[in-house]
């Protein structure tokens, strides 16, 4: 006869200072990345704009140079995504690597002023709660 499993440990109610704002995140950079094909003309009229605001030449760039920076753009956006989606998942699970990389986002998000800091506070004061750490030691 096999042993019964052990019963899964409660989630914490302030577990969802983590969770939501790595969902917010996710929501926020995921429809980002579906408005990066429509970009391009975006980027030459802020060239046009910011050459006609401060009085100088205007800047040149090749068509190439412009896909280049959404290519790019395109995929740091999409392995935010990933890194993302992979802690949320962690963090639900319980994992210990969750907690590392909620702690390392937070810390990377207080860098995006005003909103990106204000779910990094939270996501900091949730990540360092004492019921929070304690689910997540897995």
């Amino acid at each position: 006869m096999s042993a019964p499993l052990p019963a899964p440990p409660t989630r914490p109610a302030r577990l969802g200072l983590l969770t939501t704002p790595l969902l917010i995140a996710l929501i926020y950079n995921a429809i980002s990345l579906l408005t990066l094909p429509f970009s391009g003309p975006t980027i030459r009229q802020v060239l046009a704009d910011l050459s006609a605001a401060t009085g100088g030449p205007a800047l040149q760039i090749s068509e190439g140079q412009i896909q280049t920076v959404l290519w790019l753009s395109f995929a740091l956006t999409s392995g935010l995504v990933l890194w993302l989606h992979i802690t949320r998942r962690a963090v639900l699970e319980g994992r210990r690597s969750g907690w590392v990389s909620s702690v390392v986002i937070a810390v990377l998000s207080l860098l995006v002023i005003p909103f990106g800091t204000v779910l990094g506070l939270i996501m900091l004061v949730g990540a360092f709660d004492r019921e929070v750490r304690a689910y997540l030691t897995r």
